[in-house]
């Protein structure tokens, strides 16, 4: 069985991807194998800072299929970035490298060697700027694609936004109808597809606290209810709105696999106070699986050798589990 191989796009060269890479890599159970794409200098500068001592096998990408690989060494497609130091603080300095990193993945990725992709943790401010709100929006950018959807998930309890990475004051006037219905029948699919649940119950956050406004336009009387009739009689297992505020209360949350809100900290601060690092954040939409521990750079953790790989280790056996 030719299992594909998953890349991983380290990112950020100062953040704490690596040294949670290093952690998962020891373990050395999984059927894919795995290719880091990142810099030679950063990897050997931090695999002597944390103590980790592994062989590493250069691939040349150009020539990924003439290669038997397997984990018992790190398979590394080397991109260029000359550090002066193991860590140093995040900057714009590493924009061209990361930038580099994606192409690479990109490039292989357009070429039908693997649909499996994951990549470290990305400072929004420094690479991205104001062009794109995310990774989620500039890797949909890159793949060519409008409608997508950002997934949380866990096996007990998964979230998704309407909208991703926009100031709150930008939301409500970003909220349409055939929006919630893009993003709920990319997220209604996956569920049926790589998840194995046919009828996926989806519960829907409110906008306006309670549900209610004082202004003319209530978003969920005019917006949402409507989106959520429309798709009911599609066949799709879908209810709300419901208050944020008590949607994730134990006996509300239960009832549903995935609980939709309409921008990012609605959802996203609740799930994370849930589970903590035990969830991963996938894109919907794309045609790949790509896969993003669900944390950032953790700057303050950088080079202490003490954080938790976890989410790492969910994004790698989701993908090993595909073909």
């Amino acid at each position: 069985m030719n299992i594909k191989p998953i890349l991983l796009v380290a990112g950020e060269p100062n953040s704490v991807f690596l040294e949670i890479f290093f952690k998962v890599h020891k373990r050395n159970k999984f059927k894919s194998p795995l290719i880091l794409i990142a810099s030679k200098k950063v990897l050997s500068l931090q695999m002597k800072k944390l103590n980790f001592n592994k062989k590493i096998r250069f691939l040349n990408p150009q020539k990924l299929n003439s290669y038997k690989l397997n984990n018992k060494e790190i398979n590394l497609i080397d991109i260029k970035y000359n550090p002066s130091r193991a860590f140093d603080k995040i900057s714009s300095k590493s924009k061209n490298y990361i930038k580099d990193s994606f192409k690479t993945a990109i490039k292989l990725i357009n070429s039908g060697y693997t649909f499996k992709l994951i990549n470290g943790p990305i400072s929004k401010k420094d690479f991205l700027n104001k062009r794109f709100p995310g990774i989620t929006e500039y890797l949909a950018d890159k793949f060519k694609k409008k409608n997508f959807a950002m997934l949380i998930y866990n096996k007990k309890l998964s979230v998704s936004t309407i909208t991703t990475h926009l100031p709150i004051k930008n939301v409500s006037k970003n909220l349409n109808k055939k929006l919630i219905i893009n993003k709920v029948n990319l997220i209604d699919n996956f569920f049926k597809k790589f998840i194995g649940i046919k009828k996926p119950r989806i519960g829907v956050a409110g906008l306006n606290p309670h549900c209610e406004s004082t202004n003319n336009f209530n978003e969920d009387l005019k917006i949402l209810k409507p989106a959520i009739k429309y798709l009911s009689t599609k066949g799709i297992k879908i209810s709300g709105p419901f208050a944020a505020d008590t949607i994730f209360l134990k006996n509300n949350r239960k009832n549903f696999d995935i609980i939709l809100g309409m921008y990012h900290d609605q959802v996203l601060t609740p799930m994370k106070t849930l589970f903590e690092y035990d969830a991963i954040n996938i894109t919907l939409g794309l045609p790949i699986i790509r896969i993003s521990p669900d944390h950032g750079p953790n700057e303050s953790m950088v080079g202490k050798n003490k954080s938790n790989p976890l989410s790492l280790l969910k994004a790698i056996n989701f993908l090993d589990k595909l073909k």
